[in-house]
């Protein structure tokens, strides 16, 4: 995708993460997550499309947003939408798992995922599995690792399918836990 595939790819997710743990922990009120989720993952992983590699499905139904090495998030961004969208009382946990993630983070070059999602009406369509089979192949070529983290359980056997073994747990407070995954190079 290129960044004119942007809105319609950001709504996929959005669709996507609607009933996520972390998300919605993190913005628990529809009007609040739909204020903030568009952001985030704009904030997140929007430099996937000037890398060329954000990738989709036929129809958007499901998003791929990877950031190769060297590529980060929009720290900055990120901060902002946590800022001005969280929960005041939050905002030490959210802050903690932040610091947490970039812990678990490769210090190596590496693929990142920070966000993966299909629309929960073609959710189990094997478009996910379409969108990480050719990620994942791409990262073999390079012969680099894959990192994620799952902020929902039920997604983990998923990754694993595709290599990704878990490398602990972050859980502050009153959050879901989030695990960080990694894949090693191939």
């Amino acid at each position: 995708m290129t960044s004119a595939d942007e809105d319609p790819a950001t709504k996929t997710v959005v669709l996507a993460f609607a009933a996520d743990p972390m998300a919605r922990w993190t913005w628990p009120l529809a009007h609040q997550y739909l204020e903030a989720m568009p952001r985030m993952v704009r904030a997140f992983a929007s430099s996937a499309y000037s890398s060329g590699t954000a990738y989709c499905t036929d129809g958007y139904a499901a998003t791929a947003l990877w950031l190769p090495p060297g590529v980060h998030s929009d720290e900055e961004g990120l901060g902002a939408v946590i800022d001005s969208t969280v929960a005041r009382a939050l905002r030490p946990e959210t802050d903690s798992i932040f610091e947490q993630m970039a812990a678990y983070h490769p210090s190596e070059p590496h693929w990142y995922l920070p966000l993966i999602g299909a629309d929960p009406a073609h959710q189990g369509e094997g478009h996910g599995a379409a969108l990480m089979a050719y990620a994942v192949a791409r990262c073999d070529r390079d012969h680099a690792p894959a990192y994620l983290e799952s902020s929902n359980p039920r997604n983990i056997p998923f990754y694993q399918r595709y290599g990704f073994e878990p490398l602990g747990e972050i859980q502050v407070g009153s959050s879901p836990t989030l695990v960080p995954m990694l894949r090693p190079a191939r």
